[in-house]
């Protein structure tokens, strides 16, 4: 007992040095590192764990790492605390646990790999090296949702998962389940809480990283990601709708008060009729611009094409006819369609194949719409969305039309998107989500999918 008590003591030691090397080296994280209280926990965990409230800590294993080197202490406690402020534990809710876990832990380990403070510094191991080399292939920034969807598609082999696990392993998992959280009011205000931390921490950084070459550029891009809000992709295409009168009763205009009054009064007589013809906001010239180069997947182009068909066809939204051009660009134009009405569209859809593969230049689709607009192919260009990854050369000039680029990941911090470029920020389950909710209306539009 008293053995025990004293290892407690001494790993409770261990962690306050560690919380204030990392404050001395990290100061934009002093709100994070001092946000969990410090609990012996031998009977919760043999390594360090945590609920988002409580750091649950076993001394022998804080001890072990100390004496091995100190750095494995403040790598430890950074590790737990980055699972935190990136939201891990909120997010695990519908994942595949051991997937979701490692997918967390090599997120969090590439942070501390990516930083050049001594108090962290540690020989990556080869295993370490080339598991992030094969992730940067697929997603410009090592995020644990980008990790997570990689680890889907392998399907690794139970081994294999094994030797990751334990090349990753800094904390235990075993609090973030969902029934260790069942109470969803208090996970929400602690979600919210841990969100509100990473937004100050961000802010901190941008503030004392500005004009820096190196040192914490890969913690700020994976909090930059962690408190993006999710968006309505549905919301926001509408955006891009110009005023129209249509043949509609115009309910918002009508005086229902004379209206009656006339029909008491006369029998069948109102005194005034409703308008015949309102306006509404309609998607008429529009352009859609897909980078095709290597970093794009064809099947993520095909649901992203398949959720805008899906919001244009909509009565509120598109109109009879319109004139939509379809591009398809890597560093020279590919491929450029003329839609007119849905009946093409539609077609369009069903046999889209992706034309391209080279390298990403934005600046042939501009000069595109450029001529297009020259030669009066276009009557009131309202704007132009482009799915991409955000890694290209852009125009240095900005168009007379708004302009937004699609991103399914937060380009790294070296891409400089021009001020003047919408961004706009989907993950895939937020896009997976738009054309759920568009198929529930009419399954059988879209049988591509």
């Amino acid at each position: 007992m008293a053995e025990t008590r004293q290892l407690s003591e001494i790993g409770q030691d261990i962690l306050f040095a560690a919380r204030n090397e990392l404050y001395m080296n990290l100061p934009y994280l002093d709100a994070a590192l001092c946000a969990l209280r410090f609990c012996p926990g031998d009977e919760v965990t043999q390594s360090l764990a945590t609920d988002g409230e409580t750091l649950w800590y076993c001394g022998a294993y804080l001890a072990d790492r100390y004496l091995r080197s100190r750095t494995l202490s403040n790598r430890a406690y950074l590790h737990l605390v980055l699972h935190c402020i990136l939201r891990h534990l909120a997010k695990k809710r519908g994942k595949v646990p051991e997937l979701w876990d490692l997918a967390c832990d090599a997120a969090v380990e590439s942070i501390l790999d990516g930083l050049g403070c001594p108090c962290l510094k540690e020989t990556i191991s080869p295993k370490k090296q080339t598991f992030y080399h094969e992730c940067l292939h697929n997603m410009p920034v090592l995020t644990a949702e980008g990790i997570y969807h990689r680890l889907l598609r392998l399907r690794l082999p139970e081994y294999e998962l094994a030797q990751l696990q334990t090349c990753f392993f800094a904390d235990d998992h075993g609090l973030w389940s969902p029934e260790e959280r069942e109470n969803r009011e208090q996970n929400e205000r602690q979600d919210e809480r841990w969100q509100s931390i990473a937004e100050k921490a961000q802010t901190g950084m941008e503030t004392m990283l500005a004009g820096q070459a190196e040192g914490g550029e890969a913690v700020q891009e994976q909090i930059r990601a962690a408190v993006r809000d999710d968006v309505d992709y549905r919301a926001f295409l509408r955006r891009f709708a110009a005023p129209r009168e249509i043949m509609a009763v115009d309910g918002d205009a009508f005086d229902y008060v004379f209206y009656t009054y006339g029909l008491q009064l006369y029998g069948n007589l109102p005194l005034v009729e409703p308008p015949e013809t309102r306006e509404d906001r309609r998607i008429e010239d529009f352009v859609l611009a897909v980078d095709t180069s290597m970093s794009t997947s064809g099947a993520l182009v095909r649901q992203f094409l398949a959720c805008t068909y899906a919001i244009l066809r909509s009565t509120e939204t598109f109109t009879r006819k319109v004139n939509i051009r379809i591009l398809q660009c890597d560093d020279q134009l590919r491929s450029d369609i003329a839609i007119h009405d849905l009946g093409e569209l539609r077609r369009y859809m069903e046999d889209f194949t992706l034309a391209g593969g080279s390298a990403t230049d934005f600046r042939p689709v501009f000069e595109h719409v450029a001529r297009l607009q020259k030669e009066g192919a276009f009557t009131s260009l309202r704007g132009l969305v482009y799915f991409t990854d955000g890694m290209g050369i852009y125009p240095e000039k900005r168009p007379p039309y708004e302009t937004a680029f699609v991103l399914l990941e937060e380009p790294p911090l070296s891409v400089k998107m021009p001020p003047w470029a919408i961004r706009l920020v989907l993950t895939e389950e937020g896009l997976s989500r738009a054309v759920q909710a568009e198929m529930e209306d009419d399954p059988e539009e879209m049988p591509w999918l």
